[in-house]
């Protein structure tokens, strides 16, 4: 029980601590719409499935005690989210459409950008082994642990489901559609910070 309340308690802290992920979530939901919301927050629970999936498998231990690994993760992760915060800012001045369906981002981009910021994230590395490493013990169940996998993925998918559905409320979108331009050029230029940020933390040491 106590590794149960362990692990949602850490799903809830990551979910909701504002990074790359939430802000893409909001971004596409603002821009693209509901649906583009829905599908961004798919990607990043299907992304946080892949790192459970090698954390279980040993994976994540390898990368975790290798240097070159882990920095090599770390840059790809970086120049991703640089890459999308350039693409964001170059695009602020498009139209958005008027209404929250189907309209302004095709779907599938929506979870393709959504699984890409996340699977390449090393802090999403960082967090799957965090749980499957020092919160399960050997005598953890495989299928227990699967489990917490399944609550991982679905509680930070579930979270940004709720972001989406309330920033693509009318009234709030709607004032966010009178700043669109800068809106957009924010999110770019954070992005890209985090970016940044993240590829001047490579180090010489183990992470």
């Amino acid at each position: 029980m106590l590794e149960l309340l362990t692990v949602i308690t850490l799903t809830i802290v990551v979910a909701i601590v504002p990074g790359p992920d939430f802000a893409l979530v909001l971004r596409n939901s603002l821009v693209g719409g509901r649906l583009a919301g829905i599908m961004t927050a798919l990607g990043i629970g299907l992304a946080l499935a892949v790192h459970v999936t090698y954390a279980l498998a040993g994976i994540g231990l390898l990368v975790s005690q290798s240097i070159f690994l882990f920095n090599a993760l770390k840059l790809i992760g970086a120049a991703y989210l640089v890459f999308l915060g350039v693409t964001m800012y170059r695009g602020a001045a498009r139209e958005m459409p008027a209404e929250t369906g189907n309209g302004g981002m095709p779907p599938l981009k929506a979870l393709r950008w959504g699984f890409l910021t996340n699977v390449t994230n090393p802090k999403a590395t960082m967090f799957a082994m965090s749980v499957f490493l020092q919160v399960t013990s050997p005598e953890t169940p495989l299928w227990t642990q699967i489990g917490y996998g399944v609550i991982m993925a679905s509680g930070v998918f579930i979270w940004f489901v709720l972001v989406t559905v309330f920033f693509t409320l009318a009234p709030v979108r709607q004032s966010f559609m009178r700043m669109k331009l800068w809106m957009e050029r924010t999110f770019g230029i954070l992005l890209t910070l985090f970016g940044i940020g993240i590829a001047a933390t490579t180090s010489s040491s183990r992470p």
